[in-house]
């Protein structure tokens, strides 16, 4: 019985039939446009943007080089170079990431022990110029010097979800 159906329905064409009254019964209803950027689309507390490195309160910097985002990076999009300190402590020499490769899936702020790498709010970004894609370990710093007191309200928010 389901093949007499089948076979009717192909024959008549009803899933175009259907696709068609779909498209029809949009067509005037109004349309909502929303004019960008003087107009922004609501945000989710856990958007992934553009990375940044954090410093601890004192001014040092949080990564400790222990390469881990490096290794879960799907992508392979992270780079870094490391050496010893006087103290014995490793600090990053190199810390590059490649925007172009990145998928911005996360892994590297969660597989990260002492948070120092994290994923902004920030989506509006452009490259005019070759090789600006890759951000350097200072750029990273920057941005999160400049931004650290939204990185910081923003996980105690996201905290409860973790």
């Amino acid at each position: 019985m389901t093949r007499i159906v089948s076979y009717f329905k192909s024959l008549l064409l009803v899933e175009l039939l259907l696709g068609m009254w779909l498209t029809l019964k949009y067509l005037f209803k109004p349309k909502y446009t929303l004019m960008y950027p003087m107009e922004k689309t609501p945000q989710s507390p856990r958007f992934r943007g553009i990375h940044a490195l954090r410093r601890y309160p004192n001014g040092e910097e949080r990564c400790i080089a222990c390469k881990l985002c490096e290794a879960v990076c799907p992508a392979l999009a992270i780079t870094i170079d490391s050496e010893k300190r006087e103290d014995g402590s490793r600090r990053t020499t190199r810390y590059d990431i490649d925007l172009f490769k990145c998928i911005y899936c996360g892994f590297c702020e969660e597989s990260c022990p002492v948070d120092s790498i994290v994923e902004t709010h920030i989506h509006e970004y452009h490259f005019d110029q070759r090789g600006q894609n890759i951000v350097t370990k200072p750029q990273l710093l920057a941005i999160g010097d400049r931004l650290e007191a939204e990185i910081a309200e923003r996980r105690a928010a996201d905290a409860p979800f973790r």
